[in-house]
Order: structure tokens, then C-alpha cells, then sequence
């Protein structure tokens, strides 16, 4: 079952791919403005801006252009950056890597809060601790990112100055020093993502304890740690893991106001600028890693909801 599901998923996969680079490519070269203008300068002559655009084959058909750009994919050849003539994966790359890091240390942050606020609120449901953390979780739905990053700025970097204000990192810095600057974006990161997680994750534990296969296993006389982790959690992460996988493609291609806020020098940065000056190939390439991302982290969070509950695995 879960390989005739994998496999599936990984054919809807390439079609999906296809499609969002299709709309991604349209849409990034009909928006308005001149390409050449804004990579050239207005200073330049028309000209100018005639032989780029000759060399760039820009004043071809759209779908042409399209065509000649996936062919090149499929060849392993992802293009060139239009404005400075450099690889697609040299110009993301370091961007990629810098959003990589922020995002593995938000979700290492993310894991355990969720289980932790969500299993507490579950068994003392009603209780003071259950009402603070829902009153929490409310609060961080309720407020955008810019808004929470710029809080623990002012909290954390300007008044108890235990963190700095821009996240600003370089390709030699040695672990310490990335944790240190990112702290803030990674702890704004897994809020974002931990309030959706933990509401949803309360709700289903607080009905699976009340289940009558979790009713017998306490009766016999289980330890009530080994019903909650090995009966009780399994059974209620399925809906919890699904918002993970959103979370993570969050994570991959959703930072833009996060990594904006702190100055990160992530793909959310890259992602802007490729926009503003109509870089197409390196649009194309961040909108198809957050697409595949999306998808795979989806096709995980299916494989281990089946995995985690015996009754989705019978056909």
C-alpha cells in the first residue's frame, strides 16, 4: 500500500512540477517593465538594450521561450541568471544553503514545543496551564511574523541585548556563531508554525484519550506516559502531521517577511530581487524547490500517518 502510494504521489509529482513552472514562467515574464532597462540602468541606450535582449532571446513567444527553458531542465541544466550571466545553482546557492540551516534549527525548535505544549494542555484540559497555553497559541495566530519578529527585537536585542538584531551570517562562520544570529528568525519561524500544530494536536490527543482502546490500556494497569506516547500520540498525529508538512514548505519557501525582517541572507531575500529585476530562470528555480518540497514533505506526512496507525495500513 504505501509503496503503490509513493509511487502515485511521485507521478502526480512531475505533472504537478511541470505545471507550476508553466504559470511561474508566464506570469514572471509578463510583468511590466523592461527587463534590460532595469538590468542595464536607465542610462543605457536602446541599443544596448536591444543586444540583451537579442542574446536572451527575450523577444521571443513566451511558450518558446518556455520550451527551450524545460528542455534544458530536463537536461539537468536549470539556466543561467539574467543578470549576471552566472549558474542558477551558483547564484541560489549559498542563499539555499543559508535558508537550509534557519530552517532545520526553527524545526528542531518546532518538535518538541508542539509535543510538549500540546500533550500538557491535553492531560489537564480545563485546567490554568491548559488556558495559558491556548491563550498563547490565540495570540500567536493572531499576530503576522513582521509583527512577532519585531517584538523579540525589541526584547530580545534591544532592551536584554542577548541576541542581535540583523541575522547577518558569512560562509566561514562556525556553528555557535549561526546559532547565535539566528536565533530570533528560528524562534519567529516556529511560532508560526507550532500555534497551528499545537491547537490541532491538543484537540485529537484530548479525543483519543477518551477512546475506549486508551480507556482499557489504563484500566490494565499501563503506566499513563506509556498510554499517552505509545497508544495516545500515535493515533493523533496523523491531522498534526499534515500541518507540518505545510510547515515545512513554509519553512522552504514561505520566509520571505521573516528572512526580510532580520536581513537574512536566505532564498526569501533572493527570491525579491530575482523578482524586481524579472530573473526568470532564478524565479523558476526557487518557486520549482518550494514546489518539490511541498510535495515531498506532503508524500512524508501521508507514509507516516500510515506507519503510525495499524488501522490505515489494512486495504
Amino acid at each position: 500500500m504505501i509503496l503503490r502510494l509513493i509511487v502515485q504521489r511521485l507521478a502526480l509529482a512531475v505533472g504537478t512540477l511541470v505545471v507550476v513552472s508553466a504559470i511561474v514562467f508566464f506570469f514572471t515574464s509578463v510583468l511590466p517593465g523592461d527587463i534590460a532597462e532595469r538590468v542595464l540602468g536607465r542610462e543605457s541606450s536602446p541599443e544596448q538594450r536591444q543586444i540583451f535582449r537579442d542574446q536572451l532571446n527575450l523577444d521571443q513567444p513566451v511558450w518558446e521561450r518556455y520550451g527551450v527553458w524545460l528542455g534544458d531542465v530536463l537536461q539537468g541544466d536549470l539556466g543561467r541568471s539574467l543578470v549576471n550571466n552566472e549558474t542558477v545553482t551558483a547564484t541560489i546557492g549559498d542563499a539555499a544553503k543559508n535558508t537550509l540551516f534557519l530552517s532545520i534549527f526553527a524545526f528542531a525548535l518546532y518538535v518538541p514545543v508542539t509535543l510538549i505544549l500540546a500533550t500538557v494542555a491535553a492531560l489537564r484540559r480545563g485546567k490554568l496551564i491548559d488556558s495559558l497555553i491556548s491563550m498563547v497559541t490565540l495570540v500567536g495566530l493572531s499576530l503576522p511574523e513582521f509583527v512577532l519578529g519585531s517584538v523579540l527585537i525589541f526584547v530580545f536585542a534591544v532592551h536584554l541585548e542577548v541576541a542581535p538584531a540583523l541575522s547577518i551570517v558569512n560562509p566561514g562562520d562556525d556553528l555557535v556563531t549561526r546559532l547565535h544570529a539566528t536565533v530570533l528568525p528560528a524562534v519567529t519561524l516556529m511560532v508560526a508554525m507550532a500555534v497551528y500544530a499545537i491547537r490541532m494536536l491538543r484537540d485529537n490527543l484530548i479525543e483519543v484519550l477518551g477512546s475506549e482502546y486508551v480507556r482499557m490500556a489504563t484500566l490494565k494497569g499501563v503506566p499513563r506516559w506509556r498510554v499517552v506516547l505509545r497508544h495516545a500520540l500515535p493515533n493523533a498525529a496523523g491531522p498534526a502531521l499534515n500541518v507540518t508538512a505545510l510547515n515545512l514548505t513554509y519553512l522552504i519557501g514561505g520566509v520571505v517577511v521573516v528572512e526580510s525582517v532580520f536581513s537574512y541572507p536566505g532564498l526569501g531575500k533572493a527570491l525579491i530581487d530575482a523578482i524586481s529585476v524579472r530573473d526568470v530562470p532564478v524565479v523558476e528555480a526557487t518557486a520549482l524547490l518550494a514546489a518539490a518540497v511541498y510535495i515531498l514533505a506532503n508524500l512524508l506526512a501521508d507514509v507516516l500517518t500510515i506507519m503510525l496507525n495499524p488501522r490505515l495500513r489494512t486495504p
